[in-house]
């Protein structure tokens, strides 16, 4: 599991204070007014950045953070993603998940493998997870309680209930 988490992408400066608009990846957008500390990759490193100030527009958000306080200061910042620490991750309901957890994971019906869970499309009824399955076809299953019997994060393993129909993606 990783350490850090990614949850926002700066896109440009905002303003001439030192304020950043980013791109958030989160799926609770009001995470980032809890936030004091976030972690921006350089060469691989991570470093800390401390938040000064949080503010939402319309559409999206500005971040400044304490000692950038011209639109010079941040030049260096613009393209850079945004990661938070584990123990500063949102913690979610019993039965929600993550989708880097999802990601990668074996899919098991009936004692057998199936495929992996390649990736989640959001759909406004429910998710769907695509399944690359054993001969590299993808299989598109939707993301409900009745179709799943388990899903184990830390050993990465989702296990459908017997039976259940899964639908090939027509498109390959």
């Amino acid at each position: 599991m990783s350490d850090f988490f990614l949850i926002a992408k700066i896109v440009s400066a905002y303003g001439k204070k030192g304020f950043l608009r980013i791109t958030s990846f989160s799926d609770f957008p009001e995470r980032f007014f809890n936030l004091e500390k976030v972690f921006i990759d350089f060469f691989d490193q991570k470093k800390k950045f401390i938040v000064e100030e949080i503010k939402k527009h319309k559409n999206f958000f500005t971040i400044k953070f304490k000692n950038f306080d011209s639109d010079s200061d941040v030049k260096i910042l613009i393209d850079k993603d945004i990661f938070v620490s584990a123990e500063d991750s949102v913690k979610i309901p019993n039965g929600y998940f993550f989708v880097h957890d999802l990601i990668g994971s074996k899919v098991i019906r009936n004692g057998l493998l199936i495929g992996n869970i390649k990736d989640v499309l959001s759909f406004p009824a429910n998710d769907v997870y695509v399944i690359v399955d054993l001969k590299g076809d993808e299989i598109l299953l939707p993301a409900v309680k009745s179709l799943i019997k388990s899903f184990d994060p830390s050993d990465k393993i989702l296990v459908l209930n017997s039976g259940e129909a899964l639908f090939e993606d027509d498109e390959n």
